[in-house]
Formats: C-alpha cells, structure tokens, sequence
C-alpha cells in the first residue's frame, strides 16, 4: 500500500502559528522596559527643575493662600474669611471689579477685532509691509513706555487737547484721564494700540496658509465678499483665533505696568483693575492679608476663565 507524504514545507506551514490576515497592521513589539539605572538618570536631570518650579512657583502660591487667611494687625490672628469678604463690602475693590471685568472685555475684544481688520485690509495691497510696520511698531515697547508716551498726549494740557484748541475745538478738550468710567475706556484704547499688533501677525499667518482653492471655489459657487470671509475665511481661521484671544485674555487679567504709570489707580483708587489692587492694598496699605486674598481670587479668575475658553474651543472642534 502506497502512502503519500505531504513534503516538508507544507507539514512546516501547517504547524505554523497563522499570522494576522493582509492588509491589517501587526501589532507593536512590546517597548523594553527601562532598568532601574535609567530611571535614575531621569530623576536626576527632572528633579532641577521639578525643585525650581517648586520654590519659584509652588511655594509663594501655598504662602499667598495660607496668608489670605490671617488679618493684618502687628500680631496676625486667624481671621477666615474676613479677607474675601471685602469683595462685597469694601467700595475701592467693588469698583476695581467692575474695572477688571471692562478692562478685560476690552482688551479682549479691541485688538483681537482690529487685528482681523488690519490683517484683512493689508493682506493684498501694495503698501502692506509699511502698514504692517506701522501697526507692529507700538508691540515692540513696554508698557510703562507706551505709558509715559501717551501721558504726554492724555494729560489736561497735553498734546491732544492743545491739538482741540488749536483747530477751535475747544469744546471737545476733556480732562482724558480723570473722569470714571471715561478714563478706564481711554486706557483700554491705549492697551489696544500696543496690543493689536501681536495680533495682526498671527491672524496674518493663519490668513496666509488658507488654500487659494477653497475661496475660488467659493466664488464659482456665487459667493460675495462678506460671505467668503464669514463661510471660508473665519472658520480657518479657528485655530488662530484661540491663541490670539486666550493670550488677550491672560495679559489683560494681570496687565498692571500699563495702568500703574498712566494713572497709578487713580484719581483716588477709581481706575484700579485687580491686579493693580493687589500691588496697592499689599505693599502700600500694608495689608498683606487682603492682597493676598485679592492675589488668590485673581489666579482663580484666570485659570478658570482660560479653562473654560480653551474647553469650549477644542471640545467643540473634537465634536
């Protein structure tokens, strides 16, 4: 009786184990696991700057809310919540909200609203460079320069209103930077003038990576002018967009340089915001606990507002 024998490849394929199918990828060979030398390597090039963020962030942090919570007489006592509670009695830091909240919409607001403009208007046009030059330029200075220089020009006999006089608009002269809540509007300007340039850059960048096809094709589709930069325009520029008003955001709650040179809070505390508050009941009043409170509430205002702009923003782009 004759048997056949299968020959030794096939017998060898048939004890082989069977692969994944064609097409699907195989799966990652585990990663080897570091040995305890290399870990210790890490640890030690981490622990510098884990240390340095500690002492240089943590730990005035820690010292600032266990500070909110003590009066500020010679022998400080627990006082609780007698510190926060100035928020709803005390009239200087009830008008210094009211301040932060217009300072922040404006900042907000103004620049990132004229940055779109001036992107939009000088992305094309033969004098572009110099116009952006023109609008970069005041980005480039500090605030308390930008401060002093517009002293010059907002003060009662200054260079704006002796402009007014000289062309017979006497009737316009206006004391810009003594009148609540006049003067917190004017400085809000001011911010914009410096602050609009950093904006026009960026919005300029996401204008420049918008492929040209997608507003051709919508111009073949009948779309306007205004109907390309509301349908096409606006929607790429989403991701500009964030950054530039998260940072509007962020400077604007802490902005204090700008404020303090212009008018330093006043005239009496009127134009205060929070931040410039906090300088003014800690090391000018001598009230460490309620700066410290003030300096609390204002580091919960913009982590919480951060958090739930940049929350919305990419959880409606992952939607």
């Amino acid at each position: 009786m004759r048997t056949s024998t299968a020959p030794p490849e096939a017998d060898a394929g048939r004890h082989q184990s069977p692969g994944p199918p064609r097409g699907e990828p195989r799966p990652a060979a585990p990663r080897p696991r570091a040995a305890p030398r290399d870990r210790l390597a890490a640890g030690a090039f981490l622990t510098p700057a884990v240390v340095l963020v500690g002492v240089v962030l943590l730990a005035p942090f820690v010292t600032t809310i266990y500070r909110s919570f003590f009066d500020d007489h010679r022998h400080s006592a627990f006082a609780g919540l007698d510190n926060y509670r100035l928020f709803f009695t005390d009239d200087a830091l009830l008008r210094s909200a009211e301040n932060t909240l217009l300072w922040v919409a404006g900042t907000v607001v103004l620049p990132f609203a004229l940055g779109l403009l001036i992107a939009c208007l000088t992305d094309a046009t033969r004098w572009s460079r110099f116009a952006r030059l023109c609008v970069i330029t005041p980005y480039a200075l500090s605030g308390a320069a930008v401060a002093v220089v517009w002293n010059f020009v907002l003060s009662t006999d200054g260079a704006l209103n002796q402009m007014l006089s000289a062309v017979g608009l006497d009737s316009l002269s206006h004391s810009w930077l003594l009148d609540w809540p006049g003067n917190t509007l004017v400085i809000i300007c001011v911010n914009a003038w410096q602050a609009t340039g950093v904006a026009v850059i960026l919005i300029l960048v996401g204008l420049q990576g918008i492929p040209p096809e997608t507003l051709e094709a919508a111009s073949l589709d009948g779309a306007g002018p205004w109907q390309r930069f509301r349908f096409v325009v606006l929607p790429q520029l989403r991701p500009v967009s964030v950054i530039v008003i998260g940072m509007s955001l962020a400077n604007g709650l802490k902005s204090f340089d700008l404020l303090w040179v212009l008018t330093r809070g006043g005239p009496g505390r009127a134009t205060e915001t929070l931040a410039v508050s906090m300088y003014q009941e800690t090391f000018l009043l001598q009230r460490a606990g309620a700066g410290s409170a003030i300096a609390v509430i204002l580091t919960m205002i913009v982590l919480a507002a951060s958090w739930l702009y940049l929350r919305r923003q990419f959880g409606e782009k992952g939607a």
